[in-house]
């Protein structure tokens, strides 16, 4: 009996420091982050950035394709979503100096790392959507 308690205790405790191990707090340009989660939520968190991030692993898109692809984002927020990913160098932005300009986005190899990333998100979401009883996609 004691050794059980003293065993579950010590379980315990290092489950707690293996915890605090993976998944300590620290600063990043004056931020405070409390897990590696956080830190890569800020990356692609959003509605917008994965749809994006989707929408450019296999394909090279102008602005224009990828508003039309992506119907209910303003203007604004594409804008500063790109903007977005492009310094956290997710995505590149090749600008031609033709007239009208000429704006591309692509996929980089670091934004290509978070594909498989969203894939899982994806597939979790289409799981808790089946769970409720949604009709996903819905009839319209």
């Amino acid at each position: 009996m004691i050794c059980t308690f003293m065993c579950d205790t010590i379980k315990r405790e290092s489950i707690l420091i293996i915890r605090s191990l993976i998944m300590p707090e620290f600063f990043h340009d004056k931020k405070l982050y409390y897990t590696p989660i956080e830190f890569a939520l800020k990356h692609i968190g959003g509605t917008w950035k994965m749809p994006i991030l989707w929408r450019l692993q296999t394909n090279i898109l102008r602005y224009g394709e990828l508003k039309k692809d992506i119907p209910h984002i303003t203007h604004k927020m594409l804008a500063s979503q790109l903007r977005e990913l492009e310094d956290k160098q997710l995505i590149e932005r090749t600008v031609y100096p033709v007239v009208p300009p000429k704006v591309e986005y692509k996929i980089t190899a670091k934004g290509l790392k978070a594909i498989p990333v969203i894939e899982h998100i994806m597939k979790y979401g289409y799981e808790l959507i089946q769970e409720a009883g949604i009709e996903y996609p819905p009839k319209i």
